[in-house]
Parts: structure tokens; C-alpha cells; sequence
């Protein structure tokens, strides 16, 4: 199987952080020639298409409490945060409402949470997750959070595809029930990779069209996607499919490329690139299409790079937000 990675990749695994950071994170990924240009260009287009470029820590390496999260996502330019529910349910109201004052006052939104019930496991896991569940969704919607999201693993070891399909169907109506209790969306993502999907008997959700099986069976009216630009190349799903959706589907979206020289269905989910780090996902028309159907909420970069994560928190910050503010450029 063919490992290369991008040509930028490599460039960020040879050099020092120190090193990195001292030539400039832009210019060391070849992510822009004019980064206040490519700033100005892709705040011009944000604010006229409404997506939001959002800090998620640890999607790229970052390691940080909610507090620092909002620190670093206000001094490197990003939109919004990720909410950490496990953490605001720890607080006082008072303590949230100093966490929520920080946010606006740093002119920052809240992405969507993570979903904190496995609802993949047996049902003695599931269950454990469904009480802890009220009371983070308490604190989100204290905090002002209303967009919470997770994945479908796209294969099972002895469930079949109908079983799955009837248990998946069951436990989220359950979650998405409790979620709409507190004025919250669920998000779904579903997984396109193929090598996922092999290393276990039996195949699962893995399309748009899937999943849209599986959100209208759900039926409580707070479910939609998750998009991720990585799971609609590897599924093989089109710009056409996704102009088939509304706003109000698509509670997040997740941006990221692939190496180069990989044939489709032999990528290997953990080693991906920031957008347009290759070009072999089509960026352009999928942030496009997000702006034909009016999308309004967060986008997420979600490289899973192994270079990314070796840097420092302000230097993976600061090559991601290069990556997105370029990304953003392409949407006209």
C-alpha cells in the first residue's frame, strides 16, 4: 500500500518546531504567498456565505481545557470553538456564564459539541451514557451550545446490516429525544472509508443516501448530518448529493484532503491533510455546494496528521487556520 504523503506534510515532519515556527507556519505549508490577503478574501466570504471556521483541539493535535481553547481559537482568528461538554457540566452557572462572557467577548461562537453516550457498544454501555446525558445537555444549552454531533462506525462484527440498522435507529431516537429536551441538534457523520469498512463482517452505513435512511426512521426532527469532505470523496458522493440537502440537514462539517497517490479504496482513515494541502479532494465544490443550500454553522478542519499533531499548540493553530482561510477562498 501506497503511505506518501503530501509534499507539505513531509515538510512539516523534517523541520524543528522551533524551526517551523520561526519561518512562519504559512509559509512553510506553501498555504499562502499573502496570508492577510487570503484573511481579508476568506472573511469577506464568511461573512457573506455565514459558515464559521471553527477550533476543534483535538482534531489536530491540540491539547487544551475550554478556557484555552477559546484563547487560542480568538488569538489565531477562528470563528468558534468546539463546546466541551464533559467540562461546562463540571461548572457552576455562574462559572458558565464566565466561560459564555470570555466567548463574546473574544467574538467567538460555539461549534457543536461531541456526543458523550457509546451508543456503538452493548447495551450496558449505552446505558451508562443515556444518565449521564441530561445533565451535559443541561449545561450545553446553559452555555448557549444547541449543535452536537458523532460518527457512525461503518461496519459491525456480528450485527447485520438490518440488526444495525434497527439498534443504531432506536438508541439515537432515545439521545436525540433528550437532546431536543434542551434545543439541540444531533448530527450523525457517516464513515466512507473502505478500509474501514472491510475489517469487520458485516458493512454499514457509509453514503449520504444511507444515512438519510437512518435520520428519517429516527423521525424526532432534530437529526442531521455531520459532513466531512473526506467521507463524501471516499463514498463516492457528489456535489449533486449534496445540493439534495437543506441548511437545516447539516448540523456540522468537517474539512480535510487525502494523500496523493493512494488509490480510494486503499486510504487509510488516520493519515489525511488539512484542505488543499494535495488537492485530491475537491474542496472547492464542496464548500461551494455548502453555500448553494445556505449552510450557516461550523466547519472543522479534521486532518488527522500526524505532522500537524507533532507542533506546538500555537503552531498547529496557526497552519490550520492558514489551511481554512485558503479552503474559504475557493467558495464564490
Amino acid at each position: 500500500m501506497n503511505t506518501q504523503q503530501p509534499a507539505t506534510n513531509s515538510f512539516i515532519h523534517h523541520m524543528s518546531r522551533r524551526g517551523f515556527c520561526r519561518v512562519g507556519s504559512q509559509v512553510a505549508l506553501g498555504i499562502a504567498a499573502s496570508p492577510s490577503l487570503l484573511a481579508q478574501e476568506a472573511a469577506s466570504n464568511i461573512s457573506r456565505i455565514k459558515m464559521n471556521i471553527c477550533l476543534t483541539p483535538g482534531s489536530i493535535g491540540v491539547s487544551a481545557n475550554q478556557r484555552e481553547a477559546i484563547d487560542l481559537a480568538a488569538r489565531h482568528g477562528f470563528d468558534a470553538v468546539e463546546p466541551f461538554g464533559g467540562q461546562l457540566a463540571s461548572l457552576s452557572m455562574d462559572q458558565i456564564a464566565e466561560v459564555v462572557g470570555d466567548l463574546k467577548q473574544k467574538k467567538l461562537v460555539w461549534g457543536a459539541a461531541g456526543l458523550p453516550v457509546e451508543f456503538r457498544q452493548d447495551d450496558t454501555k449505552f446505558r451508562e451514557g443515556m444518565k449521564t446525558l441530561p445533565k451535559i445537555a443541561a449545561s450545553l444549552r446553559t452555555a448557549g451550545v444547541n449543535r452536537v454531533g458523532t460518527w457512525l462506525s461503518p461496519s459491525h462484527a456480528s450485527l447485520t446490516y438490518l440488526c444495525n440498522f434497527k439498534q443504531h435507529a432506536e438508541r439515537l431516537r432515545e439521545v436525540a429525544r433528550v437532546l431536543a429536551d434542551h434545543g439541540q441538534r444531533l448530527g450523525l457523520e457517516y464513515v466512507g472509508t473502505q478500509t474501514l469498512r472491510n475489517n469487520r463482517k458485516y458493512p454499514f452505513i457509509h453514503t449520504m443516501a444511507e444515512m438519510k435512511e437512518l435520520i428519517a426512521e429516527i423521525g424526532t426532527g432534530n437529526v442531521g448530518f455531520v459532513l466531512d469532505s473526506w467521507h463524501w470523496w471516499t463514498a463516492g458522493d457528489t456535489v449533486d448529493d449534496l445540493l439534495t440537502l437543506k441548511n437545516a440537514d447539516v448540523v456540522s462539517v468537517d474539512l480535510n484532503d487525502a494523500p496523493m497517490g493512494v488509490p480510494k479504496d486503499q486510504q487509510i482513515d488516520g493519515k489525511r491533510g488539512l484542505p488543499l494541502a494535495t488537492g485530491v479532494i475537491e474542496v472547492g465544490g464542496f464548500l461551494n455546494a455548502l453555500r448553494q443550500i445556505s449552510y450557516d454553522g461550523p466547519v472543522r478542519a479534521e486532518p488527522f496528521n500526524k505532522p500537524l499533531n507533532d507542533l506546538d499548540n500555537d503552531a498547529a493553530c496557526a497552519v490550520t487556520i492558514a489551511a481554512m482561510r485558503k479552503a474559504f477562498a475557493q467558495v464564490r
